[in-house]
């Protein structure tokens, strides 16, 4: 019988690029940390067990996943370990060991906390094809237009297995010209990655100790390794300061008001109007310039959002008409006139 699997989220870095006060995983895309995207993601796959690695400033990030375990992981409370000093993601993975070793005869999935539009669609398509071919890792994989600065996968011409990860540095042309690159995301055999972790060296210009290393000593051990590639490139994703942090919002974004306009919510005019990933829009509603949604906030049927409304962790009810008008943590009946320009808090 297949143990089940887990999965060890890297969230100790610092992020110094981002100038931030918080940790990089606590950067927000859509009003919603990039660790939370990547935790619900999980949680929508087949993986129960999680396991977050954090470090700098940790406290933030505790009192984050205490917030979690309270409410929507209460039934699967998530664990964390502390990477005090941080030496490269193999060294992340090496503070979970004892996490690990409480899987045994299972599969573990690493991925980073800081690209939140991984799927848990991909997850479990990429475990799906971890356990088929009889590797012992797999990395999840995408193509981009432009691959420069990624590790590339490199495969056998033969059976299309995963022959190694070639960092940007070390790439010749015809490497270079590779579009598939490493996403940063493995599925691993816990025993396999148990037995090769305390080799990974840090003899590298950097001092650390890197996760990929993990792959060319399971190779050098005849054991196998196979690259998944996801179908959205975007999973590959992440911000390393403010600048690409925005970009991911303005994909976010996008990408949500599409899928509510596909399931029949009329926004006419999206200027200004930002919608969360936990936000839930009835039938036959309409969402107008300015407004903004944010957080668990529910709208119901047939309403009227706007312009410029902002609702926060918010139920409304069916046939409400909101103008102008911030509410946060309330609910809305139907029975309820609430004037223009109302804050209700």
């Amino acid at each position: 019988m297949q143990k089940k699997s887990c999965a060890v989220v890297l969230a100790a870095g610092e992020g110094k690029r981002m100038k931030s006060n918080c940790p990089k995983v606590l950067s927000e895309v859509l009003f919603k940390p990039m660790l939370g995207w990547v935790l619900d993601a999980v949680r929508a796959s087949s993986v129960r067990d999680i396991c977050c690695v954090v470090g700098y400033r940790h406290e933030q990030v505790e009192a984050y996943l205490k917030q979690l375990n309270a409410g929507a992981f209460s039934e699967a409370p998530i664990q964390h370990v502390l990477q005090s000093e941080q030496h490269g993601t193999g060294h992340a993975v090496m503070m979970a060991r004892s996490f690990l070793e409480e899987h045994q005869g299972g599969q573990v999935l690493i991925l980073n906390g800081d690209a939140p539009f991984v799927t848990a669609e991909t997850i479990d398509s990429a475990l799906q094809r971890h356990l088929q071919s009889g590797s012992s890792a797999t990395v999840i994989s995408a193509k981009v237009e432009n691959p420069f600065g990624y590790g590339r996968i490199v495969r056998n011409p033969k059976t299309r297995l995963l022959k190694s990860i070639v960092e940007q540095k070390d790439a010749d042309q015809e490497v270079q010209k590779i579009r598939e690159i490493n996403s940063g995301s493995f599925w691993f055999c816990v025993d396999d990655l148990l037995g090769i972790l305390s080799e990974i060296k840090s003899n590298n210009a950097q001092g650390e100790y890197y996760l990929t290393d993990a792959i060319a000593l399971l190779l050098s051990r005849g054991k196998k390794a196979d690259a998944f590639l996801a179908e959205d490139s975007a999973s590959v994703l992440g911000a390393n300061d403010c600048l690409q942090l925005s970009q991911l919002n303005t994909i976010a974004r996008e990408r949500i008001l599409q899928k509510q306009r596909e399931a029949g919510i009329s926004i006419p005019c999206s200027d200004g109007v930002i919608i969360g990933p936990d936000v839930t829009i009835g039938p036959y509603s309409c969402i107008l310039p300015g407004s903004i949604l944010q957080g668990t906030t529910s709208v119901g049927r047939n309403c009227i959002i706007g312009p410029n409304a902002i609702l926060h962790d918010s139920q409304v009810s069916d046939d409400v008409k909101l103008n102008s008008v911030q509410v946060y943590n309330r609910k809305i009946a139907k029975s309820d006139f609430v004037l223009p320009y109302t804050v209700l808090q």
